[in-house]
């Protein structure tokens, strides 16, 4: 989905094209080069030879070798062509005519974006895949991997409006009023050892419907996050927090991601941590959200693995996270043959942004988990920058912990989650 997010942003800034196909039966496509036989289906059985197999040329569904087969000869289509595929996603195809004349095509599984400046290539790309792929031309892009796209005069919305209220109803939260925020900041959730116990497969189909949704809505991640971890064996007041989530989302259905066509190109990080904030087991969360300009396009919410000592060590696990992204992000915007140096990361603790510029702080730090300490070695090539900002201005903060509902509405608007009216 980041990749998504990345290419939208991109084309709302630079008012691309977004066209969309459809490859009609994309796994009958792949060649096979390996040996497969197949019983005579019913029905087109060869009378009096019966008991022959079938030796298959081309790949079916069901194959475990299909998916390969498919991606590979696609792949080699598209090299023909002098498409390059991005070291960041091996999904993303990229080709440049001149410095302002370039076509982006992300491919996931049969469903297609091409994003370009110029229409009669897009056109041309579009005929030339229609010769080798059996394909539906969906025109303007308006849904992709369930996220629904409208694209305005001003900006790109993105939503999933029809899948939340479809889960809305599945979950038989109709007659319910909503809320305002997805996570009451009085209630602190633990394993509720005498609790009821609800049913674990209903549960988990509530969890992973509402994952799904974090897809566009940034604002229910953590409270997302948080009934996750009780998966196994879960009570009745962790089922009424992830209802709280659903009755949250009746009220802001409408409700979705905007990039618009103003706005810098800047990429820039936010990284915040919640120390010790969990309950069970006293581990801190981090939070952090990548930003396009005003776009938002990256975030993740997650439980560190460790627990910390201090806020400091908590805050500095937080910020060698969204370094891993921000240099992920970078190295796809590379691939698209857009620089960007000395990214910024924003956090808000004095003492993590010393333990990163400091050797006498660093060599207290040995405790902490190698693969975070790499952000001083990126620090030191200028790849990043590690900056403090105040609290409230804190984007990631909305990641971390729950909020009062002032606060919460206002770190949504600075996200770009608005209502389309």
């Amino acid at each position: 989905m980041s990749s998504i997010r990345v290419v939208l942003g991109i084309a709302a800034s630079l008012d691309l094209e977004i066209e969309q196909l459809d490859v009609k039966t994309a796994f009958l496509h792949g060649d096979l080069n390996e040996e497969i036989y197949m019983e005579q289906p019913e029905g087109f059985k060869v009378k009096c030879k019966e008991n022959l197999v079938c030796r298959l040329k081309k790949s079916l569904y069901g194959l475990k070798q299909a998916p390969r087969q498919w991606y590979k000869k696609f792949d080699s289509f598209m090299t023909d062509h002098d498409y390059n595929r991005t070291s960041s996603d091996h999904c993303v195809f990229f080709k440049k005519f001149s410095d302002n004349d370039f076509i982006i095509l992300l491919l996931y599984v049969d469903d297609m974006l091409i994003i370009g400046h110029d229409a009669s290539k897009i056109e041309k790309l579009k005929k030339e895949l229609g010769k080798s792929f059996a394909m539906k031309d969906l025109g303007p892009a308006k849904q992709i991997l369930g996220l629904q796209v409208k694209q305005l005069k001003d900006g790109t919305f993105i939503s999933q409006t029809k899948y939340t209220r479809d889960l809305i109803k599945k979950f038989g939260m109709e007659e319910k009023s909503s809320v305002k925020i997805p996570m009451n900041t009085s209630v602190k959730m633990d394993m509720d050892a005498d609790g009821k116990v609800v049913d674990e497969t209903r549960y988990r189909a509530l969890i992973g419907s509402l994952l799904y949704l974090t897809a566009s809505m940034p604002d229910i991640t953590f409270a997302v996050g948080v009934c996750a971890r009780f998966q196994f064996a879960p009570k009745e007041s962790h089922m009424t927090g992830a209802k709280r989530i659903l009755r949250y989302m009746k009220g802001c259905q409408e409700v979705g991601l905007w990039y618009p066509k103003e706005g810098g190109f800047k990429l820039i990080g936010y990284s915040d941590s919640d120390y010790a904030g969990c309950r069970v087991d006293k581990k801190s969360t981090s939070g952090t959200c990548q930003m396009l300009g005003n776009r938002l396009v990256s975030w993740f919410s997650k439980k560190q693995n460790s627990i910390a000592t201090s806020i400091a060590e908590a805050e500095y696990i937080a910020a060698g996270s969204c370094c891993s992204q921000v240099l992920w992000m970078r190295q796809q915007l590379r691939d698209y043959e857009i620089e960007e140096k000395e990214i910024p990361i924003m956090g808000d603790n004095t003492s993590a942004i010393a333990i990163t510029q400091s050797p006498v702080f660093h060599s207290r730090t040995k405790h902490i988990d190698v693969r975070f300490h790499f952000i001083r070695d990126h620090i030191e090539k200028k790849d990043i920058t590690l900056e403090y900002i105040s609290t409230d201005k804190q984007l990631a903060d909305i990641f971390t912990k729950p909020l009062c509902e002032s606060r919460f509405e206002e770190l949504k608007h600075k996200l770009g989650l608005i209502e389309l009216s």
